[in-house]
């Protein structure tokens, strides 16, 4: 029998997935139609959520030992969108093109609103599950500031119509979802640690 924070802790974990889920595929199809580095990190990013936030509902009566395992395969997920970035910065640099500024912005702000809510339903859990719900609360609150940095990179394209903008904050994406990474990583070293008789 689940208690009461545990059953809104799963409802929740749940209801942010199908979320970052859902917009993982608005962003996707905008960032390849405008060729967005950034909103194409992004888009990755909010796949990688889905991810994380559904492997959590999953996990949630295991083990303390196996969530602390899963802590660090966690980790290692928040270091995808990394990877896809350098990809895509890598082929801008041979086909160099400026997104329009406007649907950048836009998404940009489509994404931050996603992005609020689920740091707005998880705040309250972020050491509820240790490792756990502190990869959930992260993954949202890094994307909310990487959705701001979009929004400031499509209007400061209005002024300056350079890949630059676009590639920088790719840039940024980059360095939180890995600082976060390494913070799940140490929380789960600590779990590990923890149980360790």
């Amino acid at each position: 029998m689940l208690s009461n924070k545990e059953a809104l802790f799963k409802k929740s974990i749940l209801l942010v997935a199908l979320a970052n889920l859902s917009y993982f595929f608005v962003e996707f199809f905008v960032a390849r139609n405008i060729h967005a580095t950034s909103l194409f990190a992004d888009s990755i990013d909010f796949l990688e959520d889905a991810s994380i936030n559904l492997l959590i509902f999953l996990a949630l009566h295991w083990t303390s030992k196996n969530k602390a395992r899963l802590g660090k395969v966690l980790a290692i997920i928040l270091v995808i969108p990394a990877f896809a970035f350098l990809y895509t910065a890598w082929q801008k640099f041979y086909v160099p093109s400026v997104p329009d500024p406007s649907m950048l912005s836009i998404t940009g702000v489509g994404a931050l609103l996603i992005n609020f809510s689920c740091v707005y339903i998880l705040v309250k859990f972020r050491n509820y599950q240790g490792s756990l719900s502190r990869a959930a609360f992260l993954s949202a609150r890094n994307d909310a500031l990487a959705n701001i940095a979009i929004i400031f990179a499509g209007l400061i394209s209005f002024i300056w119509y350079s890949i630059w903008p676009d590639l920088l904050v790719g840039f940024f994406i980059m360095t939180i979802n890995l600082d976060a990474a390494k913070e799940i990583w140490e929380a789960s070293e600590s779990s590990d640690i923890e149980l360790k008789p």
